[in-house]
């Protein structure tokens, strides 16, 4: 029996259970529904307004150049890494300075290769063609897009049975900007049609500083240095969670005060939406008091951590685990998840290595 394509009804609750989870989260690096004029209004159009990203930014300027100067369609563009950090901004940047239209879809989206087949017909010399959450696509449109990715055509099947017959048509050259959060769940063949592959880390905090400084600026808001400090150091090492934390503070000295954004103003507001002086906020704190407490810092595994939370798996696992391995709280062994001795010491526990010897 076929597989059936598209979400199933599990697929969905699922889908829509780590949405409910995330969108509770300030501190989430996922967009949060009625996000997209805000981040619009923040985001750079430019190479040289992106902050963050050096080495990213200095290949894309010579392969953006070098392209242009022979008036080619640009290599296929592959973006990779954790929510937050600016995959979507720099697709827009990349059509912006190749002077491209961009089209932006997704891999839930494309559910049938007709979908595919009216977007990639509709793609004028040029343009680029952004799909997020490229490693969603179903298995038989990305087997679709395998030709039209390196030979610019588009095979179609007509008609079913003894009468089926395969068209071939020709596309104009175009290029596909893929971003996704999990490189892992790429297929090979597919990965291996990138020219240009990019993985965004997460962002110093000096750089975070002068995204904190230049979103003040475009939104009129008064801040003073320590307090940008603040923001920086809670905003998980993410452009988005740092401009959200900006907006929610920002309210909150409009209403509580004068509007300027102090140090003082800055901690009562953090304090209030619950967010510690490196980034982590009730969630993250339930997770690692968890395994400390209650499991006594064994391994333990992620289904059971999420029984023991009651938080999703995926949203554990994509979401609150990259930061807290960045911070060194995490520890990932074969036998399961267990807390590094300096989430011991931040929570106040002594580290277990440490209570053995008394």
């Amino acid at each position: 029996m076929a597989k059936k394509q598209g979400k199933t009804e599990k697929d969905f609750s699922r889908d829509q259970g780590q949405k409910n989870d995330e969108m509770e989260r300030i501190i989430s690096p996922s967009v949060k529904f009625g996000e997209d004029s805000f981040d619009l209004t923040l985001r750079p159009k430019t190479l040289s307004e992106y902050i963050g990203q050096d080495q990213i930014k200095e290949n894309l300027k010579i392969f953006i150049e070098a392209a242009r100067r022979r008036g080619e369609a640009l290599d296929h563009v592959l973006l990779y890494g954790p929510p937050g950090l600016g995959k979507t901004t720099l697709a827009y940047i990349i059509a912006n300075e190749s002077g491209a239209n961009l089209r932006a879809t997704s891999g839930p989206a494309i559910e049938r290769p007709g979908d595919l087949a009216s977007i990639l017909t509709n793609l004028e010399e040029g343009d680029i063609l952004f799909i997020d959450e490229i490693h969603r696509l179903s298995r038989i449109v990305e087997e679709m897009l395998y030709p039209a990715m390196e030979d610019r055509v588009l095979d179609i099947v007509i008609g079913k049975g003894p009468s089926a017959r395969s068209l071939r048509l020709d596309l104009a050259p175009f290029t596909i900007i893929g971003a996704t959060t999990k490189i892992g769940s790429l297929s090979s063949p597919l990965r291996d049609r990138f020219g240009n592959i990019y993985h965004l880390d997460y962002y110093k905090d000096s750089e975070i500083e002068k995204i904190v400084v230049r979103s003040a600026k475009i939104l009129g808001v008064e801040i003073e240095a320590e307090a940008v400090l603040e923001i920086s150091s809670r905003a998980r090492k993410t452009p988005r969670v740092a401009n959200r934390l900006l907006k929610r503070i920002r309210d909150f000295a409009q209403v509580r005060h004068s509007g300027r954004i102090s140090p003082d103003i800055a901690r009562e507001a953090l304090r209030m939406l619950e967010i510690d002086n490196l980034g982590l906020d009730k969630v993250d704190r339930k997770i690692l008091e968890t395994l400390i407490t209650k499991f006594s810092g064994r391994p333990v595994g992620l289904e059971t951590i999420a029984a023991a939370t009651g938080e999703e798996a995926e949203t554990i696992e994509s979401v609150i685990e990259p930061y807290l391995l960045q911070l060194g709280f995490l520890e990932r062994t074969p036998k399961g998840r267990k807390p590094t001795d300096l989430a011991y010491e931040h929570f106040g526990f002594k580290p277990k290595n440490e209570e053995k010897l008394f």
